[in-house]
């Protein structure tokens, strides 16, 4: 990993944008442990399959999330080899764990629905 003293102004502001909705950030959270699908966090949010993958397209366009393709399904998890991944983890030490959605999504029989 590439660690670098400073981070670009604009770069910064962009991520920031990004991370200043609730549902990115809560995404980026929960993938800061758990790789998760779309189906699950249709679940988590309680929000439509299209508008999950809109958040999480926001996240990969500009490589804060990857993707690994599993027969029909796409995971999620956090791009720990970002350049600005010193800055993400920074902010998502300060915030909750959200360990508690994955439980529920376990106790349920919901974790990773779509294998």
């Amino acid at each position: 990993m590439n660690v670098k003293e400073t981070v670009d102004i604009q770069r910064a502001s962009q991520i920031l944008k990004l991370l200043s909705d609730k549902t990115r950030l809560t995404m980026m959270k929960l993938l800061s442990s758990h790789e998760c699908c779309v189906c699950e966090f249709v679940e988590i949010f309680k929000m439509s399959q299209p508008a999950i993958s809109q958040h999480l397209r926001k996240l990969r366009d500009i490589e804060l999330v990857k993707e690994e393709r599993r027969g029909q399904w796409i995971f999620y998890s956090i791009n720990c080899e970002h350049e600005e991944y010193m800055l993400i983890k920074s902010i998502l030490d300060q915030l909750p764990e959200q360990d508690e959605s994955i439980h529920e999504l376990k106790k349920q029989g919901l974790r990773i629905s779509c294998n």
